[in-house]
């Protein structure tokens, strides 16, 4: 089992900065908030109206002063007037438990903390569902394509999840995201509608991100991606390699990962989720996990009032003849780093790893 928090604080002791944060957001945390992790709000440290449309910089709302202001966490009721049956009072206890906990966590870390980034980044992960009022923030490989298969039926753009090919999903531009709008329009959406999130074990999001963009033909990571990782970090490539980008291997891919001079930016498939959906800034209704993906869902269904016909799809996006990216896969990968690079990817995904109580993985 990897080093528990109490023995990796020593790393913040000797101002060891872990991967994935610049010098610039560490200064702003604070030895005592710190604590050798990542930033508990995404290192939001840049106050930015960069990428704006005029209409957002022009807004009058409440938000356009959202730069330097103070969030408390609030933890409202769940509006359960639409579930029916005792079936789902398990689930529900759960999800109350999940709630809390994250409350609890966002009360403790975020006391101090204030917003230096524009709303509008915050929330440009975030997909909207105006029929049932729905506010879904993608987290990529915890079951982001079937939502949002599920968010175009609720909308009324297709009839049935099975007939959404995968590029409708993900290149169609079907859905808007929350950043699409005014600045009004967002203040009104992030106060009325029910907000949720669903994660997965952050090593086991990381190792089936990589094997779905690096284990099989992928036009764009491996060209992109791909030739960065295979330049810097193989020796002695061969020039089939450099030139298609093809074949990475995890080691490589988790030395491009922990380096803070990547040859080449971050990507939402293993970014952080406290840096996708900013969990603590945004006060999530609803928790999902990859790991209860379809009871949660269908629960988080019935909350908003969706079509009794309309359950979560069960099967996989792509490559379904794989075998899921389990536990016991994870650790079959994990065997090709070292022992250090194994604590310094579970470092990176530490704040994941807390936020969302999941355990910290055996090796």
């Amino acid at each position: 089992m990897l080093p528990p928090p109490e023995t990796q604080r020593k790393a913040a002791q000797s101002g060891r900065i872990p991967p994935g944060l610049g010098r610039q957001e560490v200064a702003m945390m604070g030895s005592q908030q710190w604590q050798g992790k990542a930033d508990p709000f995404g290192a939001v440290a840049v106050s930015s109206v960069s990428g704006l449309s005029d209409q957002q910089k022009t807004s009058k709302s409440p938000f356009s002063q959202f730069k330097d202001v103070f969030l408390p966490p609030v933890l409202h009721p769940l509006n359960k007037t639409l579930v029916t049956g005792d079936q789902w009072k398990d689930v529900d206890s759960i999800q109350e438990e999940r709630r809390s906990f994250l409350y609890e966590f966002c009360k403790k870390y975020n006391s101090m903390k204030k917003l230096r980034t524009h709303l509008v980044h915050i929330v440009s992960r975030i997909y909207v569902e105006d029929r049932h009022k729905v506010l879904y923030c993608e987290v990529p490989k915890a079951g982001c394509s079937n939502w949002k298969r599920v968010l175009m039926v609720l909308n009324g753009l297709a009839t049935s999840v099975r007939n959404i090919s995968h590029d409708d999903v993900h290149y169609g531009k079907h859905l808007r995201k929350l950043d699409s709008y005014d600045l009004k329009g967002i203040y009104t959406r992030l106060n009325t509608y029910t907000k949720t999130i669903f994660v997965r074990d952050p090593l086991e999001r990381l190792v089936s991100a990589f094997r779905d963009k690096f284990e099989h033909p992928n036009s764009y990571y491996h060209p992109v991606f791909g030739k960065a990782i295979i330049k810097k970090y193989r020796h002695n490539a061969n020039e089939e390699a450099l030139e298609t980008g093809s074949g990475v291997k995890f080691k490589e891919f988790i030395q491009y990962l922990l380096d803070s001079h990547r040859p080449i930016g971050m990507d939402i498939h293993w970014e952080q989720v406290s840096k996708l959906c900013y969990p603590c800034l945004i006060n999530y209704d609803f928790i999902g996990k990859f790991e209860t993906l379809e009871e949660d869902a269908n629960y988080f269904l019935q909350l908003v009032g969706a079509p009794a016909e309309l359950k979560f799809p069960r099967f996989k996006d792509r490559h379904s003849s794989d075998e899921r990216t389990s536990a016991e896969v994870v650790r079959q990968y994990l065997k090709e780093l070292s022992k250090e690079e194994r604590q310094l990817t579970y470092d990176f995904y530490y704040l994941d790893y807390l936020m969302f109580n999941y355990t910290s993985p055996i090796v």
